[in-house]
């Protein structure tokens, strides 16, 4: 230790010197002859110093080493003499073995570091100075670590873009916040071999961060790469176009232009050659396709950012182009990565070849189709539901009529049987099986929306919260189902009919126990809130309209529906349950009853983790306007039971096309004591009236007929009967009442297909009111 160039002092914990060596002592301007001085007697005085030595005095008695680095207004060695300022860096630590009886002892090492303080002084200012010059240099300057993350940005590039230098961290902003438009692709896909650099040029425009305003420049980018191929930190040097003289006799500015608006227009652009070796590409292609270019740099062909299935009718568009065919056709293929992103494909022959690039053979225009393909798939999937629903419709009206005179007639041969004749039973299972086709019949004219609705406003919290206990009874089986209800406070009120909604909200929820009970286990939970109009855009379907909505939600943890099956959900009669345990009709009702509401459905779904159904019904806002005469808004009161049905010579019009049914009811009410009277159509009911001179009690007319419809006849009969009572009879409220119903017009309605109890109590009722 006495030929160590540093000072070296051992002390006790108590302080006491134990030992200095003679570059201590040197240092601290004491002979041989002399006492030898503490470090407190030599740093106490002194803040800095004194603070420093009180610092690692602690650390010592808790058994930490350190180190402290102070400065003194003069040497330690010199007082007296004005030498100027000296640096001084002291060590701490404690010795491996104590001597004599000593419980500790401690080293302390001091060193003059004033010389090195001065080196690095000057190295500072050196590279203040090179800062200062970078911060007030002509060009932009900014550097950036992998992840486009930039560390250091020079003041004249931060003037620029609108950075404010005092409030700039590094990290805070990446190279992306500062690119416009499809720039930031080119700059992500300059790339280089591991353990490798490269430099590139690039033409594009950066925008300011404070206000958006676009700026052209130059980028001269260089990029390292790490020996394991992992993209490296980059440096960039940034050129401003902005004040570019465009008179410029060489072309350089009007490539940069080209290159710029080549770079930002909307759609992907690259020119290939014989091979499909992509030769050069836009901004906007290496956004769809970063594959294009590979990490050494080199381009890749046509053929890696197509599907294999596609692989040959891009080979013989390459054909075309090279025979410099003109109108080949788009390719529309999907991703090769990834089959739920498609893209079309628009080769175009290079007609003028150029000097410059003599092997380009053909231009290559792609577009994204992903949202038109979902689009069209979703299109036609409406279009098939509504030409089932038209179909479905018309089957129904028809069998309404069938449905209608086989219950007339079942019920007019039960009027003449007893329950002892042998054919009652198969008159009662005749009308117990026409009740059940008339509940199908039903279910179809909820599928295709042209059931009649009583349309009511409604607060589902209400609504839901009277339904709950039936719910908790239908998924009460094993497995037991954990039912979950959350309620938007404040919920906004609905328009649509109370039985039909509790119908949907029923449906749901016992598929969903079917679907937990394969799973043995699970919960399900009803959720509504309100849908503000600004935040619809949320739920990523375009069919939803930009207006307030309530959410209606049911979601269970069963076992999924699988895609291929949700494409098919709502159809009617598409089933997954064995034969004999379900009619299909069940999610084709809901999807009726919510589009006749004028909402929407929306499913989704993941196999093995469950299923979510979103229903959204338009915000029903009360206004201070008369009631609509909308078929959808007619009140359908629900005939109620009479004792006395007897008509006691009133006089009906019976008006209906379809021979079967005005035979029955003619039949049914004439047994009750009516006087009937009938016709075939609106204008031969006109006939009628005129020749009993408006001798008519009630009128009871079908809606859709031929030559005069049901509406028409009811507005021209009121014309001169203005208090005549009038009975719709119909499948459902077709175009005809939105289309010639009277505003305001008074009547009563009764569904087919019906019996004859139900036939007789309506027309009773209805003249035994005052309206």
């Amino acid at each position: 230790m006495d030929t160590d160039p540093e000072g070296i002092l051992i002390t006790n914990e108590r302080g006491h010197i134990m030992y200095a060596n003679n570059a201590y002592n040197s240092l601290t301007n004491v002979d041989w002859n002399k006492r030898i001085k503490s470090l407190e007697s030599l740093l106490s005085r002194n803040q800095e110093a004194g603070e420093a030595l009180y610092r690692l005095t602690n650390n010592l008695r808790v058994k930490k080493e350190g180190k402290e680095e102070f400065r003194l207004m003069h040497s330690l060695k010199n007082h007296s003499q004005n030498l100027g300022p000296h640096w001084y860096r002291l060590k701490a630590r404690i010795l491996p073995v104590s001597l004599h009886k000593e419980k500790a002892l401690y080293a302390w090492r001091i060193t003059d570091i004033t010389s090195e303080r001065k080196d690095q002084e000057k190295f500072f200012r050196e590279l203040q100075n090179a800062i200062d010059y970078l911060d007030h240099s002509p060009v932009g300057f900014m550097s950036a670590d992998h992840q486009g993350k930039i560390l250091y940005i020079n003041a004249t590039l931060a003037e620029w873009i609108g950075i404010d230098l005092t409030t700039f961290t590094s990290r805070s902003i990446s190279i992306g916040d500062i690119t416009a438009g499809e720039g930031l692709s080119l700059i992500q896909a300059v790339q280089t071999e591991p353990d490798n650099q490269k430099t590139v040029t690039l033409d594009l425009d950066f925008r300011r961060i404070d206000n958006g305003h676009g700026l052209p420049v130059k980028l001269v980018h260089h990029v390292l790469a790490s020996c394991d191929g992992k993209p490296g930190e980059s440096r960039t040097v940034v050129v401003s176009r902005k004040n570019c003289d465009f008179n410029d006799p060489s072309g350089t500015i009007a490539n940069m232009r080209f290159n710029r608006f080549f770079n930002n227009i909307p759609m992907a652009i690259a020119s290939i050659d014989r091979k499909g070796r992509i030769l050069r590409t836009n901004a906007p292609f290496l956004k769809l396709f970063p594959n294009a270019i590979k990490s050494d740099g080199t381009s890749n062909d046509i053929f890696s950012i197509v599907h294999k299935n596609e692989k040959s009718k891009i080979v013989a568009a390459l054909n075309d182009a090279n025979n410099q065919k003109s109108d080949i056709p788009a390719i529309d293929s999907p991703h090769p990565k990834d089959e739920n992103r498609h893209f079309r494909f628009y080769i175009n022959a290079t007609l003028d070849r150029s000097t410059e690039a003599p092997e380009e053979q053909a231009i290559l225009y792609t577009v994204e189709i992903t949202e038109q393909k979902a689009l069209e798939a979703r299109m036609a999937q409406t279009q098939k539901l509504n030409a089932v629903g038209t179909l479905a419709g018309g089957i129904a009206h028809d069998f309404n009529n069938v449905l209608t005179a086989i219950l007339l007639s079942s019920d007019h041969l039960l009027l003449q049987s007893r329950s002892s004749d042998a054919s009652f039973a198969d008159l009662m299972e005749i009308k117990h099986n026409a009740n059940r086709a008339a509940i199908l019949v039903r279910q179809l004219l909820a599928f295709s929306r042209k059931q009649t609705m009583c349309l009511v406003v409604l607060n589902l919290t209400e609504v839901i919260s009277n339904l709950r206990m039936m719910i908790q009874k239908l998924i009460s089986e094993p497995p037991q189902v954990k039912l979950h209800v959350d309620y938007e406070r404040d919920l906004w009120d609905v328009k649509t009919d109370l039985s039909q909604f509790e119908q949907v909200l029923v449906n749901l929820c016992v598929n969903a126990h079917h679907a937990i009970m394969l799973k043995e286990s699970g919960s399900l939970t009803i959720r509504t809130r309100n849908i503000p109009s600004t935040e619809i855009h949320s739920f990523n379907y375009s069919d939803l309209p930009k207006k307030d909505m309530v959410l209606v939600e049911v979601e269970d943890t069963g076992i999924g529906i699988s895609s291929d099956i949700m494409e098919k959900i709502f159809e009617p009669f598409f089933t997954t349950k064995e034969v004999g345990k379900g009619t299909g009709l069940g999610l084709s009702v809901v999807y009726g009853i919510i589009r006749q509401s004028g909402g929407y459905i929306l499913p989704e779904s993941e196999v093995g983790k469950g299923t979510i159904f979103r229903i959204f019904l338009p915000r029903h806002v009360q206004e201070d306007v008369q009631l609509s005469t909308h078929p959808h808004d007619i009140a359908i009161k629900p005939p109620a039971e009479s004792a006395d049905l007897t008509g006691n010579s009133a006089i009906v019009l019976l008006v209906e096309d379809e021979d079967s049914v005005r035979r029955g009811s003619k039949r049914m009410l004439e047994t009750r004591g009516y006087t009937v009277h009938e016709a075939c159509s609106g204008t031969d009911a006109l006939k009628v009236m005129e020749e009993l001179q408006g001798k008519v009690d009630i009128v009871v007319s079908d809606v859709v007929m031929p030559e005069m419809d049901g509406p028409t006849l009811l507005r021209e009969l009121r014309k001169t009967y203005p208090n005549l009572k009038f009975i719709f009879i119909s499948g459902y409220a077709e175009d005809a009442f939105s289309k010639n119903l009277v505003k305001d017009a008074k009547f009563s309605f009764l569904s087919k297909p019906f019996s004859l109890k139900q036939l007789a109590t309506s027309v009773h009722e209805l003249l035994q009111s005052d309206s």
